[in-house]
């Protein structure tokens, strides 16, 4: 059973791209967001506590990507972080740093949180990860094991309504799934109606060609289908994960290579329109 949560996020700044924190009722940890420019004028103590933390990053090429590292100073730890680009030892550059403290952390579960935190962010794909290594064995007792997974699934929610689905899982069919298709000479695919808008399954087959006007009549998803290439998401013209889009056009668009309407071009296996289906 799913019980409500009570969220308390503050702009510490007076706007959301600022500093903000994030609590919990009923938990002593905390999640703090702080964007690269107010790092080094930052003077909060609850940042130099032990803990773990997410760098995201954006790449030129809009690839998301995200470091998760842990640390018993985190502020001495991002500064490290800026010294090692400024001097050439680390490539990507992060723009804004979401921290994870907790009064009852040590350094063995710092280095477990990390571990799993890195495990569930690679079985999601939602970010391409630049953690190179984790302390996979780490020996903690079984109590604080069952604590440190209360503790994750508390970072889960905050650091969603924080803005990062780093750490959501892609949604999966039932039993009671209605799957919808989407054809033409050379595309073949085949999704559902999630709560994130529409989910295109593993084994989709794309267009193998790209309309003409497709890069000047529908940019935005011109632009995503060839994000999805490049992350690996399509690869071969299928989909190689289930990967959920915010729109039924969005999905239709990317598998057909041109401008489309989802409610029209997705039809169940037996020709009813989606359109129809909401009305």
């Amino acid at each position: 059973m799913n019980f409500g949560k009570a969220i308390e996020l503050f702009w510490v700044n007076g706007t959301s791209d600022g500093i903000v924190t994030a609590e919990l009722s009923n938990w002593n940890g905390k999640g703090i967001k702080i964007p690269r420019t107010d790092l080094i004028s930052c003077h909060r103590d609850d940042i130099r506590g032990i803990g773990i933390y997410f760098l995201f990053c954006q790449g030129d090429d809009g690839t998301d990507s995200v470091y998760i590292g842990e640390a018993e100073n985190i502020y001495e730890r991002l500064l490290q972080h800026l010294r090692d680009y400024k001097a050439g030892k680390e490539k990507y550059y992060w723009n804004t740093a979401v921290i994870f403290v907790g009064r009852d952390l040590n350094k063995a579960l710092i280095r477990y949180l990390e571990n799993r935190l890195v495990e569930i962010a690679e079985d999601c794909g939602n970010f391409l990860l630049l953690t190179k290594s984790t302390y996979k064995h780490t020996v903690i007792k079984e109590s604080q094991k069952a604590s440190m997974e209360e503790f994750i699934d508390n970072i889960k929610v905050l650091v969603k309504a924080m803005g990062y689905n780093i750490l959501i899982s892609t949604p999966q069919p039932t039993n009671n799934t209605t799957y919808l298709y989407c054809k033409s000479n050379s595309a073949d695919g085949k999704g559902f109606i999630s709560a994130g808008g529409f989910t295109v399954v593993a084994g989709s087959k794309v267009s193998e060609t790209l309309a003409p006007s497709f890069a000047d009549g529908a940019k935005s998803y011109y632009e995503l289908r060839r994000k999805l290439e490049l992350d690996g998401i399509i690869s071969g013209y299928l989909f190689t994960k289930n990967f959920e889009f915010s729109a039924p056009s969005a999905a239709s668009a990317v598998i057909l290579g041109r401008a489309s309407n989802g409610r029209n071009d997705w039809k169940t296996e037996g020709g009813v329109r989606l359109n129809d289906l909401l009305n």
